[in-house]
């Protein structure tokens, strides 16, 4: 029970906005954005606004490339594209652009970056926060999508996911099958679409979810992790001092939920990473997970029976159909990632029509954050990565 009301006390915390400072005794890059980043590391990054089809702003960015084509990186949960690029020469995003790749970076709704609508103020109501991965892989991924296509004159991109990232993309490739012909290759980084097979904290923390969500709904608590909130920049400012910080936010909270793996996250670079991470989302969004995971069902969101009859013409949502996803998929896992389990990335195979290339990281402690943070990615996770891209052209 103990998880369960320091998860309440921290998400309901998260929320309330204050304008605690935080020193500015962090390193540089803690304070950056995407485009200061890029520049900083050599490269000239273009920001664009795509609209979705049901009104929401999101800010792509664009690493321009001329030779290898246009490929689209996509963040998980409570983070954003800022994930790709943090770690500097190191971060995936500027790796692929020295090697001449056309790099886009995606947000999805609810973000830093994607927390505008054409009529709708996220600070006065719920209706914004109305929204789970469902959405964010139909409108919010599509809209991306097209948008880059659009743009270069191109047929077909390549893409390449993280966590909720990935959950996205078999979101839209199940109930948008057309999207299998604009996205010719897809490389999934700790794949997620199954969670049946979670392990504590995370599975009490998922069991418990109706409970904690009751409260926050009480509480009219609709978006989760608001950035420059008091609980925000207090956890920015405990999280940047120096190796206390690293032993209490990355070791005791963080590594419960990721997975432990000390070497690979260090703690200057953690300081780095409390700078961008975690950023707001919605509170629906984390029961679409919890469902997943209760129903043991890869399925839409779960509104109750009158609802889902009126949404579905069901009582129950239906799972998305794996069947229809049919472009080429590389599917790259860790042994010891508490989110991505080997037993549902397993389960997750086998419903895939077509036999994805698959790959554990042969780290024994490569863990859920190591996939865009770890300070060895080049030499362990790169190389599947562009191989995979190859394989797609």
């Amino acid at each position: 029970m103990n998880t369960v009301l320091t998860t309440v006390i921290l998400l309901a915390g998260l929320s309330v906005s204050s304008s605690i400072s935080i020193e500015e005794s962090r390193p540089e890059d803690a304070s950056l954005n995407f485009t200061e980043l890029g520049i900083k590391y050599g490269h000239h990054v273009e920001e664009y606004d795509v609209v979705t089809d049901d009104g929401y702003i999101l800010t792509l960015f664009h690493i321009p490339g001329e030779t290898k084509g246009p490929l689209l990186l996509m963040h998980g949960l409570f983070d954003s594209a800022d994930t790709f690029i943090i770690r500097g020469n190191l971060s995936l995003a500027v790796t692929l652009a020295n090697k001449g790749y056309d790099v886009w970076a995606g947000n999805t709704r609810g973000n830093k970056y994607g927390r505008r609508h054409k009529y709708l103020d996220p600070d006065t109501g719920p209706k914004f926060w109305d929204f789970s991965f469902h959405e964010a892989g139909c409108y919010d991924l599509a809209a991306l999508v097209d948008f880059i296509l659009e743009f270069t004159g191109e047929q077909s991109i390549r893409t390449i996911g993280h966590s909720q990232g990935t959950v996205i993309h078999f979101v839209l490739l199940s109930t948008r099958p057309e999207y299998n012909e604009k996205i010719k290759g897809f490389i999934a980084l700790a794949p997620i679409a199954f969670l049946s097979n979670l392990i504590p904290p995370v599975s009490k923390v998922a069991k418990k979810w109706p409970v904690i969500n009751k409260f926050l709904k009480a509480s009219g608590i609709d978006e989760l992790c608001r950035d420059h909130s008091a609980a925000s920049n207090l956890m920015q400012l405990l999280c940047s001092q120096g190796l206390i910080g690293y032993d209490v936010c990355y070791v005791l909270l963080s590594s419960p939920i990721f997975g432990f793996d000390p070497e690979r996250i260090e703690p200057d670079f953690w300081e780095v990473i409390t700078g961008h991470f975690p950023t707001s989302t919605s509170r629906r969004s984390l029961v679409h997970f919890a469902q997943v995971y209760d129903k043991k069902r890869f399925a839409q969101y779960d509104y109750g029976a009158v609802r889902n009859f009126r949404e579905y013409k069901q009582l129950i949502p239906p799972s998305y159909n794996l069947e229809k996803v049919t472009t080429k998929i590389s599917l790259i896992a860790g042994g010891n990632d508490n989110l991505s389990r080997l037993k549902d990335v397993d389960i997750l195979r086998t419903m895939l029509p077509k036999e994805p290339k698959y790959h554990v990281m042969e780290p024994m402690l490569w863990n859920h954050v190591d996939f865009t943070c770890a300070n060895d990615m080049d030499v362990y996770l790169y190389p599947y990565i562009l191989s995979s891209l190859q394989d797609f052209e």
